[in-house]
């Protein structure tokens, strides 16, 4: 058997859904009765179920505590734009610890952690670090959603995978993004600030590993990706880190310090969400791709304009590597109104602005605004949402929200 056959076969062996229940049977996830036997059945286009067929009701069950399993009934978590009839979910659980660790193992690679961590990092740790994160973090999903939109494969097959989650059910598999994220963040987290920052090497190495491994792992936890689907997404994760690591410099000083960097971030970005992909059926694969293409570009933006202002200069090389400061509660109550104003203004920005593209996209390409959710599914008005949106917020991030810090005396 050639090389070729055998990486073939470990492949198929690795993407077999029935390794996915394997996993979730193991962390206590088990499905109705006879869930576990019942045939695969053939999943359609951005992982939907064959034939038009729903998903059964009460289709996950989290076994948990020795004895009889404890059972409540909830939804998973759904996008609102989907037209899923994923019903009530009836879980049995032995161990809800599992189930709670997970979860917060993919809000790891969600809107919320996102809106969370960049700005706490920025406005409270070190600019020049959250920068290049954003830069990482954008390319690294950018390339992962059209790397999807290119390969197509299906979300694992239900049954026999329980789904815990169908948020992002519509988009396709492979690679998972998830697993680029929370591969990615931490790695470049480890590589831009050790040596910058004094602190142990084996700390990092830990925070890397721990939050990589929740990352994939959940992935698999609430049957979303295949084994395969989450090895791919974390080596190919570490391919672009080889590729941007050494340039990343050179790109944020071109957007802090070239005369036309704003014109030429907003076109980039906008030509990128246009051109990169198109669907053969409508998913959050677009709309999120435009969202994270419109927020790197709104806190690129948002850099040169401070950096020409001289705002929020970096520290001299001189003053490194920087030191952890002696938390004390001025430092940490600080810390804390700054995260809490600056979040606020960050979402009643998204919110303002939501309001008002999505009404003037409807009027400028003449689609009918009485059912909301059709309308944002229309490529004509998603991309002009989702970009200038996050990109107001992403310009808010790195320069209105400092100011008022300036303006205030928390800065």
């Amino acid at each position: 058997m050639s090389l070729g056959q055998r990486l073939a076969l470990l492949a198929a062996h690795l993407q077999d859904p029935r390794k996915v229940a394997a996993f979730q049977r193991l962390c206590g996830v088990e499905g109705p009765s006879g869930w576990a036997g019942a045939e695969p059945r053939g999943p359609v286009a951005n992982g939907g179920p064959a034939g038009g067929q729903a998903h059964p009701s009460g289709n996950g069950a989290v076994p948990g505590a020795a004895g009889t399993p404890r059972r409540w009934r909830r939804r998973p978590r759904r996008n609102s734009l989907t037209e899923e009839e994923d019903g009530s979910q009836e879980f049995a659980t032995r161990s809800r610890f599992l189930y709670y660790l997970f979860s917060l193992g993919t809000e790891l690679g969600n809107e919320l952690f996102y809106i969370l961590f960049f700005p706490f990092c920025i406005w409270n740790v070190d600019a020049w670090l959250g920068r290049r994160l954003i830069i990482i973090w954008v390319w690294v999903m950018y390339l992962g959603q059209c790397t999807k939109d290119v390969i197509r494969w299906p979300r694992p097959a239900s049954p026999p995978v329980v789904k815990l989650e169908v948020f992002y059910n519509s988009e396709y598999s492979m690679p998972s993004t998830h697993a680029m994220s929370g591969t990615a963040i931490p790695l470049a987290l480890l590589l831009l600030s050790y040596g910058r920052w004094q602190y142990p090497l084996m700390f990092g190495l830990i925070l890397a590993f721990c939050w990589c491994s929740l990352v994939c792992c959940s992935r698999i936890y609430m049957g979303m990706h295949s084994i395969l689907d989450v090895i791919a997404g974390f080596l190919y994760a570490i391919l672009i880190l080889v590729v941007f690591h050494p340039v990343v410099d050179l790109i944020d000083n071109f957007n802090l310090t070239y005369k036309y960097a704003p014109l030429i971030i907003i076109s980039l970005h906008l030509a990128l969400g246009i051109f990169s992909f198109t669907l053969d059926t409508w998913s959050t694969s677009r709309g999120d791709t435009a969202q994270i293409l419109g927020c790197g570009a709104g806190v690129a933006c948002g850099s040169h304009v401070n950096y020409i202002l001289g705002l929020q200069l970096d520290p001299p090389p001189h003053t490194l590597p920087l030191s952890l400061s002696s938390l004390s509660v001025t430092v940490f109550g600080k810390a804390i109104l700054r995260l809490l104003i600056g979040v606020i203004i960050l979402l009643l920005t998204k919110v303002a602005m939501k309001k008002a593209t999505i009404p003037l996209a409807c009027k400028i390409f003449r689609i009918p605004h009485d059912d909301v959710r059709r309308a944002r599914q229309r490529m004509e008005v998603e991309l002009p949402y989702r970009y200038i949106t996050y990109g107001m917020v992403g310009f808010s991030l790195m320069f209105i929200v400092p100011c008022l810090f300036h303006f205030i005396g928390l800065s």
